[in-house]
């Protein structure tokens, strides 16, 4: 059985980091695409970034490109992400997400398995 454990939330301030981690059971991240999503109260589930199954390209929403990073530690089974320079929009529940081969690119629905998610919160 697969489970995906997102840690490392909480209550930062504005302009502080993060690093959120994924770690998987039941599953091998190296030929999985990984994904981070979230969603904040009354909003649409956003894209975050991704990395692809290969580890060798990632993706960034338009909102934390140059804010934030996805990288994955295979020997750890584990993806991150880190996050700098935190907004206050940037309040979430975050997800991670695992596509079996996938590109890195996907929407939400190619996604085979995903966590519980782990709620960031950013004061101003």
């Amino acid at each position: 059985q697969v489970h995906l454990v997102e840690s490392g939330g909480g209550l930062v301030q504005a302009g502080e980091s993060l690093k959120l981690t994924c770690a998987a059971s039941g599953l091998t991240f190296s030929p999985f695409a990984t994904a981070w999503f979230r969603q904040a109260p009354g909003k649409e589930r956003e894209f975050v970034g991704a990395i692809n199954w290969s580890g060798s390209n990632t993706y960034y929403g338009d909102s934390v490109k140059g804010r934030f990073t996805v990288s994955r530690d295979d020997a750890k089974n584990t993806v991150y992400l880190q996050m700098t320079s935190l907004k206050p929009e940037d309040s979430a529940v975050y997800y991670c997400a695992a596509e079996n081969y996938g590109l890195g690119n996907s929407p939400p629905h190619k996604y085979n398995y995903w966590g519980q998610g782990t709620q960031v919160t950013v004061s101003s």
